[in-house]
């Protein structure tokens, strides 16, 4: 990577199976980014409200993980809006749907399809 801001953020978790795809299909094209872990590097209440914001908390709350199929019925039952998202996701951050990839001039993009990345990539 150049010393210069990166093109992309991505967030997501190292050792998922998704963010691995998406991480070498952003090196294998040459796409400048950085990695923000959030195992290693966190993530607080701002960072995940602007992806809220940007994005609805609907969208976050990855329900296919095995980290929400661990909770409760009750907790699953109260996550019923972006103050109870926010809390849950930041209890949990494994929780979150991933990878999230951001541009440089605060573009958003969710997940990991090759169309999607060459799309949002151009």
């Amino acid at each position: 990577m150049s010393n210069t801001s990166p093109s992309y953020i991505m967030y997501g978790i190292k050792n998922c199976d998704t963010i691995k795809k998406a991480r070498r299909y952003l090196e294998d094209n040459g796409i400048d980014y950085k990695f923000h872990d959030y195992r290693v590097d966190g993530i607080d209440d701002a960072l995940l409200s602007q992806f809220i914001e940007k994005l609805g908390w609907e969208v976050l709350v990855n329900k296919r993980g095995t980290t929400w199929r661990k909770l409760s019925d009750s907790e699953k039952n109260a996550v019923v809006d972006a103050a109870s998202a926010t809390k849950i996701l930041l209890a949990e951050p494994a929780m979150i749907k991933r990878p999230i990839l951001v541009s440089s001039d605060g573009c958003y993009l969710v997940g990991f399809s090759i169309d999607e990345y060459n799309q949002f990539t151009k």
